[in-house]
């Protein structure tokens, strides 16, 4: 497929600067890019690389300039790459079956038009919906849920009752309502508590590969609508994620902590349980968070303290071997100045 420039920027809702029947084929990286490409740069620090480029085009913000380039100018470079890459690399549609393959107990009921491949599992009760794509070693659990045109790909376990919305996206390896880890007399007894809960994912979600989400002690693990959650991320019984929030890589969220809307966590954040994280905060990578942050407040740092505070906290460490040098020379300066002032009372007596 290959299009003209000007039609690139109308569907984009772009500017055209420069030669508009410019013919595009491909969408490439700006140092890999050549004639036919259209590239892009989204951060101002890589804008040098305008006067290097091969490419035939670059997507850039609506301030930038480079008079030597086809620019198309947008609101947003990296989200009109998202439109663009989505078009021009558009994914294949799964044609509707379900293989006589897979393994599914009477009573599941799944929509004509769902995808099911060898190797899938799906319980009693299940409920498979329109448009959905299971593809092989999914587990569905007795029960469960699983919404229209949501994906769920290859070694995906949705356990018992579990609901997932629609257009939800469960990356490979992802398990969703395995048991919370819950015992009683922890270290002595460890007495087992049954997790009798279930996982809800709303709608337009998106779960990385090997990430678990643990069922609720009672009532729900819920992870509400539009998030997105990175690979590798462990979220406890009965934690609540709030709307359109961000969780990076290797995270860990304690039990029943509560994320407001739009929060974005930092990879190898470590959030402890009970907590409630206010709308819009932010919290940094490796952050250890031991208390409430507030709504729309930046933290970072373990124990967690306000961004500000750490980074002044943090120009220091650099500094600290000289500074405790010249700590000990003052300390010894100090010494034989009371040394000498001792001295001399006793003279006076």
């Amino acid at each position: 497929m290959k299009k003209t420039l000007n039609e690139i920027a109308s569907f984009l809702g772009g500017t055209v600067v420069g030669d508009d029947q410019v013919l595009i084929g491909s969408v490439r990286g700006i140092d890999e890019a050549g004639p036919g490409d259209i590239t892009f740069v989204a951060n101002a620090q890589y804008e040098q690389k305008l006067l290097t480029t091969k490419a035939s085009a670059v997507l850039v913000s609506r301030d930038t300039e480079s008079p030597a380039r086809n620019l198309v100018q947008v609101e947003d470079p990296y989200a009109a790459l998202g439109r663009l890459l989505a078009l021009f690399y558009p994914e294949e549609k799964e044609i509707p079956a379900v293989s006589d393959r897979a393994m599914i107990e009477a009573g599941a009921e799944i929509a004509p038009s769902a995808t099911v491949y060898p190797g899938v599992y799906i319980g009693r009760g299940a409920r498979i919906e329109a448009g959905t794509v299971l593809y092989p070693g999914v587990f569905i659990g007795r029960e469960a849920v699983i919404g229209e045109d949501s994906i769920l790909y290859p070694n995906v376990c949705v356990y018992r009752r579990c609901l997932i919305g629609r257009r939800v996206i469960l990356h490979a390896g992802v398990v969703v309502g395995s048991d919370g880890f819950g015992f009683a007399n922890p270290g002595r007894d460890n007495l087992k508590i049954p997790q009798i809960g279930i996982v809800q994912i709303d709608d337009d979600v998106e779960i990385g590969s090997n990430t678990t989400i643990d069922r609720a002690t009672l009532g729900r693990t819920w992870i509400q609508g539009g998030v997105k959650i990175d690979n590798l991320v462990q979220i406890a019984h009965n934690v609540v994620i709030g709307e359109k929030s961000i969780i990076v890589s290797q995270v860990g969220i304690s039990g029943s902590t509560h994320l407001g809307q739009s929060v974005i966590l930092g990879g190898q954040a470590g959030l402890v349980g009970h907590l409630d994280i206010g709308d819009f905060a932010m919290v940094g990578a490796q952050s250890g968070v031991h208390e409430d942050v507030k709504a729309r407040s930046i933290v970072s740092g373990s124990p967690c303290m306000p961004h500000r505070t750490w980074l002044r906290a943090m120009s220091c460490v650099p500094r600290l071997p000289e500074m405790r040098t010249t700590l000990n020379h003052a300390l010894k300066r100090l010494e034989a100045l009371e040394g000498q002032f001792s001295e001399h009372l006793e003279k006076k007596k």
